[in-house]
């Protein structure tokens, strides 16, 4: 008996759960924004592609890391805001205050290394499309994996045993 080649994902299923864990992030920086800050000893390494529209940034900082950058926000960052697209921040890089709005889309990776919890993201979104709007789901790339197997998410590695 022949199987079936797996049905069309009309529900874009996988879009729809990175849109999800993005949220994750989302409600993570609003708690480290809240009155208090970062409650214990958490604090996140956000990794974001930087030619992602809606990235902004100095451009001589944006110039030195032209493909991923990733930013750590423990005990000296200002002026978080969280957004439902993007959050924007302010940090020290030599020395200076620099700013830094990140849309959730141009994402790649969220560790909170306190309590050894890792987000990692599909980020498709090249730097001329636009990112997806509130309540949309980006379309996926038309190819699949090229080792045919599904993209999954997984934080079993991650979890303390």
């Amino acid at each position: 008996m022949a199987q079936d080649p797996p049905a069309q994902d009309f529900m874009n299923y996988e879009a729809m759960a990175q849109q999800a864990l993005r949220g994750v992030v989302r409600a993570a920086l609003l708690r480290a924004g809240g009155p208090g800050g970062l409650p214990g000893a958490h604090h996140f390494y956000l990794t974001f592609k930087t030619g992602v529209r809606g990235v902004e940034g100095p451009e001589e900082l944006l110039s030195r890391y032209p493909d991923e950058m990733t930013i750590v926000l423990q005990n000296q960052f200002w002026d978080l805001e969280v957004g439902d697209q993007s959050f924007g921040v302010t940090l020290k890089f030599g020395g200076r205050p620099q700013s830094l709005v990140v849309p959730y889309a141009a994402l790649t990776r969220f560790y909170d290394p306190s309590v050894q919890f890792l987000l990692q993201f599909e980020c498709d979104t090249p730097s001329d499309t636009a990112i997806a709007e509130v309540g949309r789901v980006a379309e996926p790339p038309s190819e699949p994996r090229a080792d045919g197997t599904p993209n999954v998410v997984s934080l079993d590695h991650f979890r303390k045993k």
